[in-house]
């Protein structure tokens, strides 16, 4: 068995130490553990980009101090017991936000909001359209949507997570199958953004579904990269705006915080409530990471390395997984 090292002392001194709960199971974990992200971390490695739990010692001037409760985003190794955060990257979490709720937050609200408010310039009374509407970062751009005042419409792949991503925030959903004909039916004129976190062979429709001026957010490539000749852009007038989330913040570290601010008071309107989807103990981190791969995923998926209420870690079953299915 190979050892990863823990905590380096500078990284202690400087940083939040958070004692993990609960760890959120991204799409960034399951690239990575195939060597197709974006970043390589050297081997081996501990994934884990996002984390909830409680402060065990923050440094002067951070605004944190032990037994606070908090969710963080890591560059890689949250799935672990304690974990070194850098203080802006660190979030007050709200006691009535659970540490399974939290954990997913801070990757996909955060990225929700920068593509709609930023990226996107999603405007009160606007249509958005959201592929992929019943995963972690679906029903995150749902709820942001509805938080900025806009007619949100979900795409999905059964009646099933139609009926999830209703329930998120979604005020219309329609099929996969046949999914521009019923957007157009629905929206004669074209939507108004369209946030993409899926890609493959969806993209071209996906700019075709763009309504004068429309703004194509690429988000993701689950069904994998697409492109598109740039004579349609030019002939419709159309935006497709890349929205990265994790590059941005390293050239504006203090950008996060006001985004957490702001969803914070989203929650506190009621606009989101964060959707959860199955929780496995740390020892199951693997059937997780299928269950992404495998789009059985509903909600976030996240890993539960202690109980909020102090018992044993159980796994939770997800009712997507056919049983004896690895």
């Amino acid at each position: 068995m190979v050892e990863v090292p823990r905590l380096r002392p500078e990284d202690a001194e400087a940083a939040v130490l958070v004692d993990v709960y609960a760890a959120g199971v991204s799409f960034p974990d399951l690239l990575m553990s195939h060597g197709r992200y974006q970043r390589k971390p050297p081997l081996p490695f501990v994934p884990g980009v996002e984390v909830a739990g409680v402060v065990a010692s923050a440094p002067a001037g951070s605004g944190f101090r032990p037994g606070d409760r908090v969710a963080a985003f890591i560059r890689v190794g949250g799935w672990t017991d304690r974990v070194a955060v850098r203080p802006e990257l660190t979030f007050p979490l709200p006691d009535a936000i659970s540490f399974r709720s939290g954990a997913g937050m801070p990757m996909n609200y955060l990225t929700a909001h920068l593509a709609l408010t930023r990226r996107g310039g999603l405007r009160q009374g606007e249509t958005l359209l959201v592929h992929g509407a019943a995963g972690g970062l679906g029903t995150a751009l749902l709820q942001a949507g509805r938080a900025l005042g806009a007619r949100v419409i979900g795409v999905v792949s059964t009646e099933e997570k139609a009926a999830l991503a209703r329930a998120a925030g979604a005020h219309e959903t329609v099929l996969v199958d046949d999914w521009l004909a019923d957007v157009r039916a629905l929206v004669p004129g074209g939507v108004d953004v369209l946030a993409d976190t899926v890609g493959g062979g969806r993209f071209l429709d996906s700019v075709r579904a763009l309504g004068k001026e429309g703004r194509l957010l690429v988000l993701g490539f689950a069904d994998g990269i697409a492109t598109v000749a740039a004579n349609r852009l030019l002939l419709k007038n159309v935006d497709v705006r890349g929205v990265a989330w994790g590059s941005l913040i390293e050239d504006e570290p203090a950008y996060p915080r006001h985004q957490w601010s702001e969803v914070s008071h989203w929650h506190a309107a009621g606009h989101i409530r964060p959707v959860d989807g199955a929780a496995y103990p740390l020892e199951q981190a693997a059937d997780a990471l299928r269950d992404l791969e495998d789009r059985r995923a509903t909600g976030k998926i996240t890993l539960t390395l202690r109980e909020e209420s102090g018992g044993p870690v159980v796994a939770e079953q997800n009712p997507n997984r056919e049983a004896g299915t690895h």
